[in-house]
Parts: structure tokens; sequence; C-alpha cells
């Protein structure tokens, strides 16, 4: 009885099979189905390999929502050198609450020589082509995502140099808080001071001729400092054609969560333009001379994602390569097949044409005489 079973259902499974074996004895194999064959496997092979490198790669989603945290502080982080001395300079940040945020508070000034070393004018002149590739392929920032915390640092190096010249320049970097408003931070003459109706600069006792607002940015960001990130102004360099000349940059802050495979983090980019004009009261350009980045924060949040395609993704691609493969060049080469035998089958239907025999009523006739024991004598 279970031997009797155990014939059933092999019987049954026997005719679910799918894949029925044809026998090699029936199988006709032919020159263009080999050359079919290797070229299904060849077109298979190379589609495998790029599909795999599709696996291995990763891409940025980008994700819009609205910031609702209103009530945290912006860190700004600052590196520039300025083409004055220290003690005729001051900087901080006033915003639109009518808040000062002194330099003092996270603020260094250290007396450089402004003229950069070959070594230095080499990173700053890499920092300068990578910007202008940024500006032409908005991809790439992807690629700087991806690999952030891996990527050389992108601040200046240390001189090398023991020049005996005197410091003809100010670096002013370190990092301030201030509140998540629009405000305007800024760079000009004289030390900032306190006042009751917002703030002022004690820039009388600095001559005219003094003046020299030619600046180098080397680092501005706002958000969480992560090294590898190259943001807009990184390498902006800016040389003063007067003494009274306004320098401006009309920054756009937008929060962005970072989140890679190699780093979690909330940081910010921002978008930049910028106009330079010199002061001159009698033709009507009035203003300050200095330095004035006027930033503004969006009210949107970007969450940057790094997603990777999934395992069962990729078999099922690559399942539907193989397959696809092999279902059109069989379709392909029995089309192939059957066109041939057509074309083939007129030229031997032509060849066999009989010739015609004329007759002696002056008629034609297209069958063949038959042959006799008497037409061979």
């Amino acid at each position: 009885m279970r031997r009797l079973n155990r014939k059933k259902t092999l019987n049954l499974m026997k005719e679910l099979d799918a894949f029925p074996k044809v026998p090699e004895s029936y199988v006709e194999t032919s020159a263009s189905g080999g050359t079919v064959s290797l070229i299904a496997f060849t077109t298979i092979a190379f589609l495998t390999i790029m599909e795999f490198m599709v696996y291995r790669d990763t891409w940025m989603k980008y994700e819009y929502e609205v910031d609702k945290d209103f009530t945290s502080k912006l860190r700004i982080n600052i590196d520039i050198t300025v083409a004055m001395r220290c003690q005729y300079v001051g900087a901080d940040v006033l915003d639109l609450a009518e808040t000062m945020v002194a330099s003092a508070d996270g603020l260094i000034y250290e007396p450089v020589i402004f003229d950069l070393t070959p070594q230095q004018k080499e990173l700053q002149r890499m920092l300068q082509l990578i910007q202008s590739r940024l500006q032409e392929e908005h991809s790439l920032q992807d690629v700087i995502f991806k690999s952030a915390f891996k990527s050389a640092s992108t601040a200046l190096p240390p001189r090398e140099d023991n020049s005996l010249q005197s410091p003809d320049a100010c670096r002013i970097h370190g990092h301030l808080y201030v509140n998540k408003v629009a405000g305007n931070f800024h760079i000009t003459v004289g030390k900032a001071i306190p006042h009751p109706r917002g703030h002022a600069h004690l820039a009388a006792l600095v001559s005219h001729e003094s003046y020299n607002f030619s600046h180098r940015i080397d680092h501005l960001s706002f958000g969480e400092l992560i090294p590898g990130i190259i943001n807009p102004l990184d390498g902006t360099e800016k040389i003063a054609s007067d003494h009274n000349q306004m320098f401006q940059y009309f920054i756009t802050v937008v929060p962005t969560k970072l989140h890679t495979y190699k780093i979690s983090a909330e940081t910010h980019q921002f978008s930049v333009t910028e106009r330079e004009r010199v002061i001159n009261h009698a033709a009507g350009s009035h203003g300050v001379s200095g330095i004035f980045m006027k930033y503004d924060i969006s009210s949107l949040m970007v969450t940057v994602t790094e997603e990777h395609m999934p395992f069962w993704q990729f078999l099922v691609r690559l399942c539907g390569i193989i397959g696809g493969i092999f279902s059109t060049t069989g379709i392909l080469h029995g089309f192939g097949r059957f066109v041939a035998e057509i074309i083939f089958c007129r030229f031997r239907l032509g060849s066999y044409k009989s010739p015609s025999v004329p007759l002696s009523d002056g008629h034609t006739s297209n069958h063949l005489p038959l042959i006799t024991d008497n037409s061979t004598h």
C-alpha cells in the first residue's frame, strides 16, 4: 500500500514538472545556434558584471520637511584672513532680534602673513577648481557626502617657512553660537562696542589709508563641523581695488540631517550670492567698508540618506537579465532561421524550373520530352 501511494505521488510530481527533459537524440545542433549561444553568454556575463557594480554602489535620497526646531542655537564655523592688522578690525554678529554676539565669545584673532606659501597656494587652487566643478555638476555633492570623514581636511596647512616678514594680516577663526534667525556676521574697522540702539565700532582711530579688506575665506560653515565637506565659500579670495570697499555675501542656510554608512550628523548646507562695491558717498554709494555676510535660515529641513540596493532585488534583476537574454536570443535565432529557409527555398525552386521546348505549331511546351528507346538511336 505504501509503495502504491509512493508511486502515485511520484507520478503526480512528474506531471507537475514544468521543465521536460528532451532526449539528446532529438536535439539538433548547428553552427548558427552555437554562434548565437556564444553571443548570449558574452552578453549575460557583461550585464552581470555591470549589475554587480550597480549593486555595490549607493545613492543619496533627499527628503524635505518643515524644520520645527527653532529654539536651538546655530553654530557658525569661521576661518577668514583679512589683509589688515588685528588691532584695526573687529568681528561680531547682529541678528534680527537685535541680539549682539561679540567675537570674543569664540573667535581668535591671530596675526599672520596674508601671502600664501606655494604649498598653501596649491591647496587653495585645488579648492577653487572643485568649487567650479560643483557649480557645473551638482551630482558631485553626493560623492562629497559619501566620502565625508574619509577625505583629507580642507583646512590650509600651517606655514613651513621661517619668514622674517612681520605679520600684515589677521586670521579670524573659531566658532560662534547664534539664534536660529536671520542675522549679519560682519568684519569691519574697529572693535565692536555695545550700544543702546544696536552696536558700533571704534573706527575713528584708524586712518583711511590703512583700510584694506582684501580677504581669503579658508572655511565657512554652519552647524556641526564635518571634516571632508567642502562648502560653497571655501577657498574664496577677494582683492580690494579701493580702500573704502564693501564685500557682501547673501547666504541662505538649509538645515540638513546627513545619514550615511559612515556618519550620522546634523549640519547645514547653504547657497550664496556675492556683491562688491566701492563706498563713495558723493556718487550715491553709501555704506560701511568691510565684509558682510547676511544669512537667512530656511524653514525647510533636508534629510539626506545613503541607500543601497537590497540583495533580493539584485537577484530578481539578475534572473531577469539571464532569462530575458536567453528568451530574446532564442526568438531571434528562430526568426532568422525561418527567414533563411524561405529565401533558400525560393532559390532552390528557381533552380529546378524546367526549360521551355518549342513545338512545330509555334507553341512552347514546358514539359520535358520522354526519352524512349527510339530516341537513343
